[in-house]
């Protein structure tokens, strides 16, 4: 089916479109270029369609309030402790943009730019891409980023490369809030995820570098559960989950069902981690999608992704990359 497209707002004096895929069993797809962010995602349900993902109607309110709705982040997603690495002997500083941490590559990082969109009707897809010059937020390294999104009737498959013309740390995360409800919050949808461990969290919200088993914890995911402990309180998430090694390529890495068992999300993904985050921070002060309003715990975010803060942990899966060692990164959702 044919991608359309449409001016959604402007940014920077760059015009900024939205690419919008649909498919033949019902499903559609709205995509910005201001950080590659999935606007909306609508899917058939007895009665209708409903939108699965937090977002907004106006293009202003994205910069000025989205924490990442939807959207790429990078350079290196998630946490750097102190804002500064090592790497070939040089320190960098990065500028910090989470008390002394930076998240998700800084204040200007990529889900913050503006990306060039290219259609792809024989294959349903869209295929952005960006150069990200050396310097960029503090990191070295010319790179140039692509992430083709593809719609094949219930599954939203995204693929990401990138190549460098010096060694740099690369690790990009797509940031999707999934609400599959109708209801605010998404505490009583059920969730499952295909891990037996965690990195630990010090007191600033970085890695201390332990992997810990998540047995006897609100960490262990391995079972289907809500988001409520066994009195019903909220049970706040923003860890990273190891995901269990040696599983098979078509099962997925997680799955999720909406309170009302409409529809169920699967994720499969290539990363060795997933940092499961349940919008604990989120407090918008704008309308979102339709009017609603998001605040703690509207969205769930599943970000595939290797482990937060890698360059400061040797121990972990490899986050540096260079001439000879390009990036390349897939997730793939269904939600039906």
């Amino acid at each position: 089916m044919a991608v359309t497209i449409s001016t959604f707002g402007e940014f920077s004096g760059a015009r900024v479109d939205q690419f919008r895929l649909t498919s033949d069993t019902g499903v559609s797809v709205d995509i910005i270029s201001y950080g590659v962010a999935v606007r909306d995602w609508r899917v058939p349900v007895a009665g209708g369609e409903r939108s699965v993902v937090l977002g907004f109607d106006q293009f202003e309110a994205y910069p000025a309030h989205s924490p990442h709705f939807g959207s790429l982040a990078g350079r290196v997603a998630n946490r750097i402790k102190n804002a500064s690495f090592e790497l070939d002997g040089v320190t960098y500083t990065l500028p910090a943009n989470a008390g002394d941490l930076q998240l998700h590559g800084g204040a200007e990082g990529l889900g913050r730019q503006v990306w060039n969109g290219q259609v792809d009707n024989a294959n349903n897809a869209v295929r952005f891409t960006h150069f990200s010059p050396d310097g960029a937020m503090g990191y070295p390294g010319n790179v140039n980023f692509a992430a083709t999104y593809t719609l094949s009737g219930n599954r939203l498959r995204l693929e990401l490369t990138a190549t460098t013309d010096r060694a740099t740390p690369i690790s990009l995360v797509q940031h999707q809030y999934f609400n599959l409800g109708t209801t605010d919050t998404v505490l009583d949808h059920t969730i499952q995820v295909n891990s037996s461990a965690y990195t630990e969290l010090g007191a600033d919200l970085a890695p201390t570098g332990a992997i810990l088993p998540s047995r006897n914890t609100d960490y262990d995911l391995r079972q289907p559960r809500t988001m409520r402990d066994a009195k019903g309180a909220p049970v706040d998430y923003d860890i990273g989950m190891v995901l269990d090694t040696g599983r098979r390529h078509g099962e997925p890495i997680a799955t999720v069902l909406s309170p009302d068992r409409d529809l169920t999300l699967k994720l499969w993904t290539d990363r060795p981690g997933v940092q499961v985050y349940n919008g604990v921070w989120t407090d918008i002060p704008v309308p979102g999608l339709n009017g609603r309003t998001y605040g703690k715990h509207s969205g769930l975010c599943l970000e595939d992704q290797a482990f937060a803060d890698a360059v400061h942990n040797p121990h972990f899966p490899n986050v540096i990359y260079s001439p000879d060692r390009p990036y390349s990164h897939w997730c793939e959702f269904e939600i039906a």
